[in-house]
């Protein structure tokens, strides 16, 4: 049995093939087509997917369905000529596929109107000649590659295009619950029937839509105005259920099968198709309105916990049972995803005696007659007293039924529902059982897929961000990131700690805009960036603006924002710039929150000559630092400023000791529909502050003695041992000269004593650095100065800074 792992491993083509497979083997839904044209956005990288096929006139192919962006951004029309020379209708034709790149599309209709020249169109047969083609668009460079032409492929062969709904549209030729409603005018034709389920009369309706909406139930009338203001976004079938206002007695229940027409040629958009009565399908002896509902929860569930819980809320009440368990099968292994309840003690020792994490993990072993059902795949019901082994007597000892759950040939895992006093197992109860076994069987398997591709995203987010963060001198660092859960989105948050030279500690905190593998990349990107520009030795404001322009070379559509704040550990004050984010907040010592008032410049990658002022800083000792992104404060419930008073709030309430439950308190209660990063830093103080001085070298003969005399000076009075002394003066003399003779611009001299710990550095404005000669003959009268340095030294090299570098060497200053 393939196990998540396995399905992870799976090509792109192979798990194209169980998605699709995973479709077509469902009962036909009207939303089948649309599904399946979504997994050419999901495995060909496609932008848009339709399916053209002659319409009632076969001279014209008309759009059945489509998926993705709107087609009107690419200059595609609702209808082509069947003769016309576009790549719908030669597919169409002809029977092969066409590739068009965008070199050969350069000077065609279809790329005047798309947001990037760059994109390409695939038009490929649904079957012989004569039967309509797929049409997929890419905005990919290169267009489609060889796995997204064999998905591209595998979906052409499962599309089946459903017949139109209802009857004709002409007036005359509807029958008696047939309606078609003129799109522009609102203007609708009605059968007999139709009129009657209304409560109307033909000579009391007057032909217009509106009529027939104001004698529907108000809260059903939104789903029904998306059905009668249908736009290009959802050209296809379509199936409602909606309830009308009686004269006495409860609404009753309508159900509405349409199809929409495109219009074209002077002729409008129709959208044409049945009203029937659907007060049986809601009676409450019959569950097949129960099969539908879960139908239609199992159709948006993403994960396998959405589909446990799914199957929860459509059976636990109407089967008034006691408990619960849906879990996947993994070779020889139930493991558990939904319990309800979810109490530990509501469950037998078997599964609490294995109790993981959140959820438990049976073996099957334990329970051979649970096994036994799986093996025979079918559904089994036991009553009340029925000899059971104790896991699962403990279940239902008033009648236990267990679920098999088969999907895609193997059997996906289980469902089990137990009840505690003795029930009686109706007819209907069976035929439910069974209905909703086959259901969850085909969502678990679609949602386990799902979740092996959300876990690949996680784990692609995961890679762009830090490990770890590093140990800091004189604070703590603490962060967070949480995905969105929102489909399978990787997101463009990111954070990062950077040690700079002297103590200096740059905390960033960003953004960039979308959720697609594009935004992490570019993510990755930003980050790579600020990390080298803050390493050059440039000040705050300057590492933001060379991002700006990086970010603008690279001509994306996508901008960032992020906050950049470079904390000198050692006075305790820092410089903090804003490019289009979330000003820091900060908690003081005395538990006071506030938000840092910082005048902000615009995002990354906006405006070529923008400015990014620097604000100020004081941090005392036990003052938190907090850097978030947009996805914590913010929601379409939630205003921002709202969540930074929450944040505020929550921060103020926390315990400064410890960083780690200050992050988590924050992030209770996420609204988790956008990626969420959090950055908290507490600066406590250095306990030993280094010594440091600096001299400004001039270029004058005797600047190597001026600097040696200033060193000697110095160091004496830090009270350095004379043997390190007498070396330190030989590394000052070395490493000025050689700053003077092959540099020209400012040299600066450095010298700090961190403990027992003394560091020489001299600044200067060229970017090479020295190299140390492999061989130096007796007669040479230079080349040494290195080979001094690295003698006398515990360690040297150079570092950029500013343009220029900094070449540094430490010796052990023990007394």
């Amino acid at each position: 049995m393939a196990s998540e792992g396995a399905a992870v491993r799976r090509t792109r083509t192979e798990r194209a093939e169980v998605a699709l497979s995973t479709l077509t083997a469902t009962p036909a839904t009207p939303d089948r087509l649309r599904r399946v044209l979504e997994q050419a956005l999901v495995f060909a990288g496609a932008a848009f997917a339709g399916v053209y096929t002659p319409g009632d006139d076969p001279a014209v192919l008309r759009l059945a369905e489509s998926a993705g962006l709107p087609r009107t951004l690419y200059g595609l029309r609702d209808g082509y000529p069947a003769t016309s020379d576009s790549v719908i209708a030669e597919a169409h034709r002809t029977g092969r596929s066409v590739w068009r790149s965008p070199q050969e599309l350069a000077a065609c209709a279809e790329s005047r109107r798309t947001p990037s020249p760059d994109f390409s169109l695939a038009a490929l047969p649904l079957g012989p000649a004569g039967r309509g083609c797929l049409l997929a668009v890419s905005e990919q460079p290169g267009g489609f590659g060889s796995d997204d032409r064999a998905c591209l492929e595998l979906i052409a062969r499962v599309i089946h295009v459903p017949a139109p709904a209802g009857p004709a549209a002409d007036a005359g030729q509807l029958t008696a619950d047939g309606f078609s409603l003129a799109m522009d005018t609102g203007r609708v034709e009605v059968g007999d029937a139709i009129l009657g389920l209304f409560g109307l009369g033909r000579e009391e309706f007057d032909g217009r839509v509106e009529t027939l909406l104001g004698l529907t139930v108000p809260e059903d009338l939104p789903a029904l105005m998306s059905v009668v203001e249908a736009d290009h976004m959802s050209i296809g079938e379509r199936e409602l259920e909606f309830r009308v206002l009686q004269p006495s007695g409860p609404p009753k229940w309508l159900r509405l099968r349409g199809r929409l027409l495109p219009g074209g040629e002077g002729r409008p958009a129709r959208l044409v198709g049945t009203v029937a009565d659907a007060s049986t399908l809601r009676s409450d002896v019959t569950d097949v309105a129960r099969v539908q509902r879960l139908a239609a929860a199992l159709a948006t569930a993403g994960t396998v916990k959405d589909v446990g819980q799914a199957v929860v809320a459509a059976l636990r009440k109407p089967l008034r049972a006691d408990r619960i368990a849906l879990a996947e099968l993994e070779n020889d292994r139930l493991v558990v995803t939904v319990l309800d309840p979810p109490e530990p003690e509501a469950w037998p020792d078997v599964w609490r005696s294995e109790w993981r994490t959140e959820w438990p993990d049976a073996p099957v072993r334990a329970m051979p007659t649970l096994g036994a059902a799986l093996r025979e795949g079918r559904s089994r019901i036991w009553p009340a007293g029925s000899p059971l082994e104790p896991a699962l007597a403990d279940v239902g000892p008033g009648g236990l039924a267990v679920l098999p759950l088969p999907a895609g040939g193997r059997m996906a895992g289980a469902c089990l529902i137990g009840w505690d006093r003795p029930h009686v197992f109706g007819p209907d109860e069976r035929a439910l059982l069974t209905a909703c076994a086959a259901l969850a069987g085909q969502a678990l398997l679609r949602a386990h897929a799902f979740d092996a591709e959300h876990e690949l995203v996680g784990m692609l987010q995961r890679t762009l961000l830090p490990r770890r963060l590093p140990r800091l001198p004189g604070a703590v660092a603490v962060a967070r990131y949480l995905p969105t859960t929102a489909g399978l989105e990787v997101g463009g948050d990111w954070y990062d700690v950077i040690q700079l030279a002297d103590n200096h500690v740059a905390f960033v905190i960003g953004d960039v805009q979308g959720h697609n593998a594009g935004a992490a990349t570019l993510m990755g990107q930003m980050r790579t960036a600020l990390r080298a520009y803050a390493v050059e030795g440039h000040t705050p404001d300057v590492v933001v603006a060379h991002a700006n322009r990086l970010l603008l070379d690279m001509e994306t559509d996508l901008f960032a924002t992020c906050a950049y704040v470079d904390v000198d550990m050692e006075q305790g004050t820092a410089w903090c710039v804003r490019a289009g984010h979330l000003p820091p907040v900060l908690r003081r010592p005395d538990g006071a929150t506030e938000i840092l008032v910082a005048e902000g410049g615009p995002p990354l990658g906006v405006l070529p000559q923008a400015d990014f002022p620097m604000t100020p800083l004081r941090l005392q000792p036990g003052t938190i630092l907090a850097l978030t992104t947009d996805g914590l404060v913010e929601s379409a419930q939630e205003d921002i400023d709202v969540g930074m008073a929450r944040l505020c709030r929550a921060l103020t309430a926390a315990d400064p000791g410890h960083l780690g439950l200050v992050a988590d308190a924050l992030l209770t209660g996420a609204h988790r529909v956008d990626d969420v990063a959090l950055l908290l830093m507490r600066y406590d103080g250095m306990a030993v502050r280094p010594l440091r001085e600096s001299w400004t070298v001039w270029r004058v003969p005797e600047a190597a003695r001026h600097a040696r005399r200033f060193a000697k000076r110095t160091l004496r009075t830090w009270n350095v041992p004379q043997d390190t002394l007498d070396s330190a003066l030989l590394v000052v003399s070395e490493l000025v000269t050689n700053a003077l003779v092959h540099t020209g611009g400012q040299v600066r001299l450095d010298l700090g004593l961190v403990g027992h710990r003394l560091r020489l550095a001299v600044a200067d404005t060229s970017p090479r650095s020295p190299v140390k000669p492999t061989h130096i003959g007796w007669e040479a009268t230079g080349g040494r100065g290195i080979l001094l340095v690295e003698a006398v030294s515990d360690a040297w090299g150079t570092v950029p800074v500013s343009g220029g570098k900094q070449v540094w060497a430490e010796l052990l200053a023990d007394g």
